[in-house]
């Protein structure tokens, strides 16, 4: 179930004049934060979003080839990946316990799902032989992997060693 935290009206970018839209000033907002994405090279922002961080509002986003290496090998944080498919049982087991954890370790952890029929690139590139399989991946390498439909505990021990 969905609630609202609190709201924020934003301009449309076509009602702001092109000089100043770049620049933007948004109010500061309990649980919001704005995640910018630059280039070292270049020495600017190249583009940003708002992203939600209270805990209510947690899900946990399934990832593609398209967006892999941005949302997990880019990612500035340790990153959880849940590899699923929808005929798993165990996975639809496991499902609650990664979407507690993604509330438990919100703005620390980032987590993400693979259904292994949509992406089987990744899940091969990986060497995903059963599922489910998580695997915690750091500064865009793989760190841990735990295989099977595991206590939560497991998983948390896993994830506090990179944290």
């Amino acid at each position: 179930m969905a609630r609202v935290l609190e709201t924020l009206t934003l301009p449309r970018a076509s009602a702001v004049p092109a000089t100043s839209r770049n620049f933007v000033n948004l109010q500061a907002s309990r649980g919001l934060r704005i995640q910018s994405f630059g280039s070292p090279k270049l020495g600017r922002k190249l583009s940003a979003r708002i992203v939600c961080q209270a805990q209510e509002a947690v899900q946990v986003l399934a990832v593609t080839d398209a967006t892999w290496q941005k949302n997990v090998l880019e990612s500035d944080v340790p990153v959880l990946v849940e590899f699923w498919a929808p005929w798993c049982g165990p996975c639809r087991m496991i499902h609650p316990i990664i979407d507690e954890l993604a509330k438990e370790y919100t703005g620390k952890l980032a987590c993400y799902k693979v259904n292994t029929d949509e992406s089987p690139t990744i899940a091969s590139q990986y060497g995903i032989r059963s599922i489910p399989t998580v695997i915690i991946f750091k500064g865009g390498e793989k760190k841990d992997a735990v295989i099977g439909a595991v206590p939560k505990s497991t998983l948390s021990t896993s994830i506090e060693k990179f944290l």
